[in-house]
């Protein structure tokens, strides 16, 4: 049971992390302001409240409907990912390194779940990259660690499955 929980490490690094950063901003940097400025405003930290998802998708929605899309649904999620990490019916399915990337996801997840339930549905984002006009954007919306988790998890996860996961051999 112990080399099941290991993955969670990751998780556990990912929540402090982030919640630690964005407790950095929220205390330093006042809301809609640039605290930060590198590599002649390439990079920029930033404070802004995110009361949607990704890029803003469902900033409109009446608060039950995002409670139950951006909480409840979520809760779901990382509760289905970690019963994938642990189960041993689901033993063989994922490979190590694949629960080390649900594991990300879940960390990633958990963080902003922090935010939508303690910060009145919003998240704190702070990293902000500038996009030099590419894809009619100034800026990349702004994320912050958990986003970049998740992002980077599902990605390796997505190569893996694809390029080195053989299932049934």
């Amino acid at each position: 049971m112990r080399e099941r929980l290991k993955p969670f490490i990751l998780s556990l690094a990912v929540i402090i992390a982030d919640q630690m950063t964005k407790l950095w901003i929220v205390k330093t940097i006042p809301e809609n302001e640039t605290g930060y400025s590198f590599l002649g405003g390439f990079l920029r930290i930033i404070h802004v409240r995110n009361d949607a998802v990704a890029f803003s998708l469902g900033s409109s929605l009446d608060v039950p409907l995002k409670i139950v899309l951006f909480i409840i649904l979520p809760l779901a999620l990382v509760s289905f990912l970690a019963y994938c990490i642990i189960s041993e019916k689901r033993k063989g399915e994922f490979t190590v390194f694949e629960k080390w990337c649900l594991a990300g996801i879940i960390g990633g997840g958990v963080g902003n779940l922090i935010d939508r339930v303690l910060r009145s549905m919003r998240v704190v984002d702070w990293i902000s990259v500038k996009m030099y006009g590419f894809l009619s954007m100034e800026y990349f919306p702004t994320w912050n660690i958990a986003d970049a988790s998740v992002v980077i998890c599902v990605i390796l996860l997505m190569l893996s499955l694809v390029f080195c996961h053989r299932r049934g051999q």
